[in-house]
């Protein structure tokens, strides 16, 4: 190779390595956006315009829901997803033919509590095919993630093996991260010290979502909790906003959720990270938002 033709290829190799993967992707994320206060019928709509839930579930699937759980909170403070929200998502998940839907969070207050005073527990209830489980010790496997941040970590192995992850956040206020959204929810499949992972939360975060691909993010903003979060506690923190937004991008979701806190994504260090690591698009002008 000449020297000039070899100047020329170095430097678009340059140019080509500071790119988001994104860059090269040929059709634009998208966003589906639906708003109402009949939140089953809403969450029904946000999926529909993504072209419903056949489209990502089929006949004979393992299915996990993982909403955030975390908290020994009721509904209305915003803390936990909606229970309506993931009764709904299971009850056609089920309807789309899966086998088996389970749904289950690590938690961080006591889980009995969490998963009883989150109203998810007596919500799905009954529901045929639809399992609520707490989650095992055991059943943590050590995963390599040759990431940034890390290379390995325990993370959940009924996540790692099943055929669709629906990843369903509620969003809200985060006193580390500003805001937690889909990136934040999968520290929810994650084992071990997670205290460690505030060491490098945002690469930890990006390292995760590398690997474990969230098929369809569906992010609860029916109501938010705009201060004192993640835990949160008080209703003058929470806003009814009736929304629901859903994309299988999990940084275009998280991307449009910080609109709902007058933020911009470049404001969430989660979600510039997993930008700049070609995770998704964050790009409100590069999204095409559908509203069902």
């Amino acid at each position: 190779m000449k020297r000039r033709d070899f100047l020329k290829f170095a430097l678009s190799s340059v140019v080509l390595g500071s790119l988001p993967a994104r860059a090269f992707a040929k059709d634009p994320s998208i966003v589906a956006l639906s708003e109402g206060t009949d939140y089953a019928a809403i969450t029904r709509n946000v999926v529909a315009a993504l072209g419903g839930f056949q489209k990502f579930v089929k006949p004979g699937d393992v299915v996990v829901i993982k909403p955030n759980i975390g908290w020994d909170r009721k509904p209305e403070f915003a803390a936990c997803t909606h229970p309506v929200v993931v009764k709904t998502i299971a009850e056609e998940c089920v309807k789309a033919g899966a086998k088996k839907v389970k749904v289950f969070d690590n938690t961080c207050n006591d889980p009995r509590r969490c998963y009883e005073n989150s109203g998810i527990q007596t919500a799905l209830k009954g529901l045929k095919n639809v399992e609520m489980k707490h989650v095992e010790s055991e059943r943590y496997k050590m995963t390599k993630l040759n990431g940034i941040f890390l290379k390995e970590w325990e993370l959940y192995d009924e996540a790692l093996s099943a055929n669709v992850f629906i990843n369903v956040p509620v969003a809200k206020h985060h006193n580390l991260t500003k805001l937690t959204l889909g990136l934040k929810n999968m520290m929810g499949i994650m084992g071990g010290n997670r205290g460690y992972l505030h060491r490098g939360m945002d690469d930890a975060l990006s390292d995760v979502s590398s690997v474990v691909k969230s098929h369809l993010v569906i992010i609860d903003a029916t109501r938010i909790l705009l201060n004192h979060g993640p835990q949160g506690g008080s209703l003058k923190d929470v806003k009814v906003l009736n929304k629901i937004i859903a994309s299988t991008d999990i940084v275009a979701a998280d991307a449009y959720g910080t609109t709902f806190f007058n933020l911009s994504p470049q404001d969430i260090s989660t979600t510039l990270t997993a930008y700049k690591r070609g995770l998704g698009e964050m790009n409100l002008n590069k999204i095409k938002i559908i509203k069902a």
